[in-house]
C-alpha cells in the first residue's frame, strides 16, 4: 500500500511538473485595485517641483495600478507594465535559504523550475495566481487625461515568470521584457488588445537572486537595434542561428534585430541595470544597483565588450568579496583590476528608469541632461535626479548633478510626443498598494510653441511615407 501511494504521488509530481513547464497555467485571479479618489491630485502638494515646470496628473487608480515600466507611443498613448505578483509570486533568495546552494547551481531555467518543484511540490501552483500584463492608456478627448484603459495583454503568470518590467511599442507590435521570454506582441485589427504573441527569444532568469533583477531597458539603438538588458539572474539563450549564450552569473546588456535574430551580448559584469539611454552621440549608459555592503550605485559607461565587475556569487559573501575588497564599485582609481570598466560616478541609490532629454519642449537648463530615477520604497527621499556628461578622456564625469523631479516615488520616467517629461508613481511602499498614476511635468509656454506643435505633428503622421530628401532635411 505504502508503495502504491508512493507511486501516486510520483505521477502527480510528475504532472504537475509537466504542466507548469510545457502547458499554459491556470486563469489568474483578478487583481486587487484601488478604486477612484482624489489621492493623486492631493500628492501634488507635496512633490518638489521646478520653478519653471508645471506638473499635472494623466492617469490614476483605477485606470492602472502598480506601474513597474512604461512607454509612450508616437500617438501619445500609454504602454504600461503593470505587476500584481509581487508578494505572491516573484521569490527572492534571502526569504530562501532552503534553495540558495541549488539556485547558485542553476545553469537554465528548468533547473530553477524543478527546484521550485522539489521544495514547494503542490504549493508551487500558488505562484500563478496572479499575473503581470500591459495596460494602455488613451487620452481620447484631447485634454491631456487619460480616460480609457484597455488591458493589451495579459496572462503572464506561469511559475517561472518573472516580473514584466520592459516594453517597447514600434508600429502595431510591442516588445515586452518578461523572464524568461523576450516578447513580441501585436495588435494586428488596432482595437487596442494583442492578437498575437510570438516568443521572440527564451531562457532568461536561470536564477532567483534578487526581487527585481529582471529584464528591462528595452530600448532602439542607433544601429536599429533591440537593446535591453537583465539584472544577474542571468541567462541561457540559444539564438535563432543556433548558438547558445551562457552567462548566468551577471547581469548584461545585449541587443538582437527587431525579429529577435542575431542576438549578441553587448556587455556584462552588471548586478541590476534597469533602464538604458543613448546620448546624442550613441553613446549607451545605465544606472546599477549597490549590494547592500557599504557600496554605492553606479552611473555606468555601457561599452561594447566591457565588463562590470559584479557576479551573482558575491552577493553572499558577508563582505561582497572582490566587489569591495578591490573597489570594483568605485569610479577609476589605481590599482583598481584591470579587466573591468569602472564606473564614471556613484549617483543614486536605487537607480530605475532612465532617460536622456530629446531636445524639444523643456527650457534650455535640461539640454543634454540624463533623467534617472532614484527608488527607494518611499516617497519623501525618491524621485528623479538629472545630470550631464562630461567627456573626461576615454570616458565622461557627471556634472551639473541635481534632485530635479523629488519627493515621488516614481519608477519609470519618459518623454511624450509633446515634449513634456512623464513618470509613473508607484505610491508607497515596495510591494504594490494595487494604486498607480502618471503625472506630466512640462513648460506651458514652450509646449504651445510651433516647433513643438511641428514635432508633435511629424511624431504622429510618422516618417516611412516621407522621401530620402524630405528626411535628410529634417536631421539637419
Amino acid at each position: 500500500m505504502n508503495w502504491f501511494r508512493s507511486s501516486l504521488l510520483l505521477l502527480g509530481l510528475s504532472l504537475f511538473s509537466l504542466a507548469a513547464w510545457g502547458e499554459d497555467p491556470p486563469p489568474p485571479q483578478e487583481p486587487q485595485i484601488a478604486a477612484a479618489s482624489q489621492e493623486a491630485e492631493q500628492a501634488l502638494s507635496g512633490f518638489k517641483v521646478p520653478a519653471d515646470l508645471k506638473v499635472e496628473v494623466v492617469a490614476a487608480e483605477p485606470l492602472l495600478a502598480n506601474p513597474v515600466a512604461f512607454f509612450i507611443d508616437n500617438r501619445g498613448r500609454f504602454f504600461v507594465c503593470e505587476t500584481f505578483r509581487q508578494t505572491t509570486a516573484i521569490a527572492d533568495n534571502r526569504n530562501h535559504g532552503e534553495w540558495l546552494d541549488e539556485d547558485l547551481a542553476a545553469q537554465t531555467v528548468a533547473d530553477r523550475l524543478a527546484y521550485i518543484q522539489r521544495h514547494l511540490k503542490e504549493k508551487a501552483v500558488d505562484y500563478t495566481r496572479q499575473d503581470d500584463r500591459i495596460r494602455l492608456l488613451e487620452d481620447t478627448s484631447g485634454d491631456g487625461k487619460v480616460d480609457k484603459a484597455t488591458v493589451f495583454a495579459s496572462g503572464f503568470n506561469k511559475i517561472e515568470e518573472g516580473t514584466g518590467a520592459g516594453v517597447l511599442v514600434r508600429g502595431n507590435d510591442a516588445y515586452y521584457t518578461n523572464i524568461p521570454n523576450l516578447w513580441r506582441l501585436s495588435d494586428k485589427d488596432g482595437d487596442g488588445k494583442a492578437d498575437e504573441r510570438e516568443v521572440l527569444q527564451t531562457g532568461y532568469g536561470v536564477r532567483f537572486a534578487f526581487r527585481g533583477h529582471d529584464m528591462h531597458g528595452l530600448i532602439l539603438g542607433p544601429d536599429g537595434r533591440l537593446y535591453f538588458s537583465i539584472g544577474d539572474r542571468g541567462f541561457n539563450v540559444t539564438t535563432r542561428e543556433g548558438k547558445q549564450i551562457v552567462h548566468p552569473q551577471c547581469g548584461a546588456v545585449l541587443r538582437c534585430e527587431l525579429d529577435g535574430s542575431k542576438l549578441e551580448v553587448f556587455a556584462t559584469g552588471l548586478r541590476n541595470p534597469q533602464e538604458l539611454a543613448f546620448d546624442d552621440y550613441g553613446n549607451l549608459f545605465t544606472g546599477d544597483n549597490n549590494s547592500d555592503s557599504g557600496d554605492q550605485a553606479r552611473w555606468v559607461y555601457v561599452v561594447q565588450g566591457g565588463d562590470s565587475g559584479w557576479r551573482m556569487e558575491y552577493q553572499y559573501l558577508p563582505d561582497r568579496g572582490p566587489f569591495n575588497r578591490e573597489k570594483i564599485w568605485h569610479p577609476f582609481h589605481e590599482g583598481q583590476p584591470a579587466y573591468i570598466v569602472p564606473p564614471l560616478a556613484n549617483l543614486a541609490s536605487g537607480p530605475s528608469g532612465l532617460a536622456f532629454y530629446p531636445g524639444t519642449g523643456l527650457p534650455e537648463h535640461y539640454k543634454n541632461r540624463f533623467f534617472l530615477v532614484d527608488f527607494r520604497g518611499g516617497p519623501g527621499n525618491s524621485g528623479v535626479r538629472t545630470f550631464r556628461n562630461k567627456p573626461k578622456g576615454a570616458g565622461f564625469e557627471v556634472v551639473d548633478a541635481e534632485e530635479t523631479l523629488w519627493r515621488v516615488l516614481a519608477t519609470d520616467v519618459a518623454f511624450g510626443p509633446d515634449g513634456g517629461v512623464y513618470l509613473t508613481d508607484w505610491v508607497n511602499g515596495w510591494n504594490g498598494e494595487g494604486k498607480g498614476r502618471i503625472y506630466r511635468y512640462s513648460s506651458p509656454e514652450i509646449s504651445a510653441s510651433a516647433e513643438v506643435q511641428e514635432v508633435k505633428k511629424l511624431l504622429a503622421e510618422g516618417f516611412s511615407q516621407r522621401s530620402a530628401e524630405e528626411l535628410a532635411k529634417l536631421l539637419a
